[in-house]
């Protein structure tokens, strides 16, 4: 005959991590997704714009001191990627 304590406790055990590994289990990986992604946009961010005004620089120099020419080559950089992004979209 077995202890009915036991078996109690048990059952218990057995109810309270099935409650958790359907509702705790989920929400705590969802939550760790968007820290990630928010830490990740917290660096990508500056570093693309920070890489944007050293290309622009770079650009002006290499111009030497044009910076229309400067202007006119990023902004026909941005432009081609726009539309290749465009291109790519899914309707």
């Amino acid at each position: 005959m077995t202890d009915w304590t036991t078996d109690t406790a048990d059952r218990i055990v057995r109810a309270v991590d099935m409650v958790r590994e359907r509702t705790v289990d989920p929400v705590q990986s969802i939550a760790r997704g968007t820290v990630y992604a928010i830490l990740a946009a917290l660096i990508v961010l500056p570093a693309l714009v920070m890489a944007t005004i050293g290309t622009f620089r770079g650009l002006v120099l290499i111009y030497q001191g044009e910076v229309w020419a400067a202007w006119l080559t990023l902004g026909a950089i941005f432009v081609g990627i726009g539309l290749l992004l465009w291109s790519k979209r899914k309707l």
